[in-house]
């Protein structure tokens, strides 16, 4: 009898706690899809106003100033994607004053010029709508790590229309090696939420038409060609990330001057560039690198060097599509000497990159699904697994733990460099 009783409470427990999390996920998936919809409008609204207006450029620096203002004034200098991972690694809160910060600052990046992206302005203000909303839910502090997980999968679903990138990405960001299987049905739910959201806004999720080539042995011997030079590149990429934010704190102290110093620098070299396809998230040139099989030789490093100044600098918005950027155009150019198509090499490219960078090989194969359709996956299998082990311990996100060895079965527990 007391089995009996003790199996049904145990049943009941889980069912109570499945419509626990269908109820809190499916709010935070619709409250992120709304603002994940708007905040995806509004960086569309700026990024064709600018291109309108090529003059606004001029006005970076000043925009600047003004994203620095605006930080000082909500006290958020120091919240950033590394916040809102330090907030599930220790419990912390994620004030909501971070949401209107990161969400204006990103819209005038972009509308003034700067070269950045719209994920990490996701991720942040995912994170502390999730945090919110756990809060209001009165959870306790091991359920508030779930509930920021959903409010990151809602928002980046709604901005990309990828609910399964987005739910394992951030389960895997987090801490490599180790995922909380307990957010999983949380983070799905979110992102589905989300995305059904986001259709009602009318927007549509991000593909490329590629044409992936069959698969054969001298093929996947060039893919992994491909694959360890763009580990690389996202090595270089991280590194340059870093090293040029701590050069501008530790030369300019002042943060008003640090960002308008940067917005002027970013000025400069796109006026010697004479081009505007490195200000902004770059999509259109992503789209060139993967359907036309063009992109300029040297595109990818300039893209590298705008994005290094402006994020470093202090302008806000993302550092995943810029990784897109240098990962499709750099594949573009490498893929015609290694005799891979031009368009697929691109679309590899894109994803080693991405995968080098943020330490996600699971949620990068099933970008590559998302984004490119499902035709010989185990090209961009095969590449998201050597450009994970060749990329080392760097990392975008500095608050990232490694968990396990990239090399043996062992744990180390190290932060990404």
């Amino acid at each position: 009898m007391n089995f009996i009783k003790d199996e049904s409470a145990a049943a009941w427990h889980y069912i109570w706690t499945f419509m626990k999390w269908l109820l809190i996920a499916g709010v935070t998936g619709v409250i992120g899809g709304v603002v994940g919809s708007s905040f995806h409008a509004s960086v569309t609204w700026a990024t064709e106003l600018r291109a309108a207006h090529p003059w606004l450029l001029w006005l970076l620096p000043v925009s600047g100033l003004l994203i620095a203002g605006l930080y000082h004034m909500t006290k958020m200098e120091n919240k950033n994607t590394n916040a809102i991972i330090d907030s599930i690694h220790f419990g912390d809160n994620v004030p909501l004053a971070l949401v209107p910060a990161i969400y204006i600052s990103t819209v005038l990046t972009h509308m003034f010029g700067g070269s950045a992206g719209r994920e990490g302005a996701a991720l942040q203000i995912g994170g502390s709508l999730g945090c919110y909303i756990g809060r209001a839910f009165h959870l306790d502090e091991k359920d508030m790590r779930l509930a920021t997980l959903c409010g990151m999968s809602a928002v980046f679903s709604a901005l990309f229309g990828t609910p399964l990138t987005a739910t394992l990405f951030a389960l895997e960001v987090i801490s490599v090696g180790v995922i909380y299987y307990s957010a999983l049905v949380p983070c799905i739910i979110a992102s589905l939420s989300a995305l059904q959201i986001s259709f009602l806004f009318g927007l549509t999720p991000t593909r490329f038409t590629v044409i992936i080539e069959p698969l054969s042995p001298i093929m996947l011997t060039k893919v992994a060609g491909l694959a360890i030079i763009c580990s690389l590149m996202s090595t270089v990429f991280c590194l340059t990330m870093h090293k040029t934010e701590h050069l501008f704190a530790s030369k300019l102290k002042n943060p008003y001057l640090r960002i308008a110093a940067g917005g002027a620098a970013v000025v400069v070299i796109s006026l010697l560039l004479g081009t505007g396809d490195y200000n902004g998230a770059g999509m259109e040139v992503i789209r060139r690198a993967i359907e036309d099989g063009q992109a300029a030789p040297d595109a990818f490093f300039w893209k590298l060097v705008l994005t290094a100044v402006t994020i470093g600098c202090g302008f806000k918005g993302g550092e995943v599509v810029p990784t897109f950027f240098i990962g499709a155009t750099l594949g573009c150019v490498v893929g015609n000497f290694l005799g891979i198509p031009a368009g697929f090499a691109a679309a590899l490219g894109l994803i080693c990159v991405f995968c080098g960078a943020v330490n996600c090989p699971v949620a990068s194969i099933i970008m590559s699904i998302e984004l490119f359709g499902s035709m010989d996956l185990v090209y961009f299998a095969l590449a998201c697994g050597i450009a994970y082990m060749l990329s080392g311990y760097f990392g975008l996100y500095s608050s990232q733990k490694i968990m396990y060895s990239k090399l043996k079965a062992e744990f180390i527990n190290i932060y990404a460099k």
